[in-house]
């Protein structure tokens, strides 16, 4: 049985990159500007329904799967280097025909849509990045390190990925963190969208789901996450940038965002009260309520 009622879901569309991925697109709806969002590694789209519907009074919201997440392509070779997560946030921008959209991205998301306006300067009109995933430090050592051995990519390899129905999957992460955190609705959009029914052909009784986003995919996301080089190429963003963390984060919060605000020409910093790194999907009335603040207090025309 369905945890997300069909009609409060988002329209979905697809596209394909340059490099011959389909894509999944989403139209959220609402009225205003239009407003791309782009989810964190190992979450989908969907999960940004709530968030959406809160900001959906001000804009109208689009949102995409990156690949290997959702019900986008994976790299058949297994590439999830972050460049292509920029592809792919072009190619939906481009798809849907969007001018100058606003972008809101989360994590991985957030690096994804600073690295698109790197390589396209002038997609966006205004930014805000939640916890972006950029690193001070240079690739390189560093880089090379995390990508060798890291806990994130560690972690996602010991995920458990299938569940003998949605409901055990839901009642699964409520109890444990981070997804105890999270907005029951959010979790609910996360288990519906996040997960497909395991095949008749590989076992599947009919209930039973498996991820979407792969085990392995997703360690070889958070291995690439110090190394994409965003951060050399900060001081190239012509548009305003809002990067924002949660008060009680234990990941990317002022001291990452400061750094990456002295390399940014136009950018504000912010803390959220009463959450942590994944604030969007925790409080995402609250998270809309700064995006809306922040957009409304830059110009649509970008700063010189």
């Amino acid at each position: 049985m369905s945890l997300v009622e069909d009609h409060h879901r988002p329209e979905q569309d697809r596209c394909t990159t340059p490099d011959g991925l389909g894509i999944a697109v989403y139209d959220f709806g609402g009225r205003g500007p239009d407003l791309l969002l782009a989810h964190a590694t190992g979450f989908c789209a969907e999960v940004f329904s709530p968030l959406a519907r809160a900001l959906g009074e001000h804009y109208h919201c689009w949102g995409l799967d990156l690949r290997g997440h959702g019900r986008s392509d994976r790299p058949v070779d297994g590439n999830f280097e972050w460049s292509g997560f920029a592809t792919d946030v072009l190619a939906v921008v481009g798809h849907l025909g969007l001018r100058r959209p606003a972008a809101f991205g989360h994590s991985c998301g957030g690096a994804s849509v600073l690295l698109a306006e790197e390589v396209a300067p002038g997609t966006f009109s205004s930014l805000y990045c939640f916890e972006p995933v950029v690193f001070p430090e240079p690739a390189g050592r560093f880089g090379a390190a995390l990508a060798e051995d890291n806990p994130l990519s560690n972690g996602a390899r010991r995920r458990r990925d299938t569940f003998p129905s949605a409901e055990d999957a839901f009642l699964n992460f409520a109890s444990k963190p981070p997804y105890v955190d999270l907005d029951p609705e959010v979790l609910r959009c996360y288990v519906e969208a996040g997960f497909e029914p395991v095949p008749a052909a590989e076992g599947g009784d009919g209930r039973s789901i498996r991820l979407l986003c792969q085990r392995e995919d997703e360690a070889a996301v958070y291995a690439g996450g110090a190394s994409h080089g965003a951060f050399g190429h900060l001081h190239e963003i012509g548009c305003h940038v809002t990067l924002g963390c949660g008060e009680h984060t234990d990941a990317f919060g002022l001291p990452f965002l400061d750094a990456d605000a002295e390399q940014l020409r136009h950018s504000m910093v912010e803390v959220l009260p009463g959450i942590g790194h994944f604030g969007p999907l925790q409080r995402p009335a609250l998270v809309a309520a700064a995006v809306s603040r922040a957009f409304d207090a830059v110009d649509d025309t970008p700063p010189a």
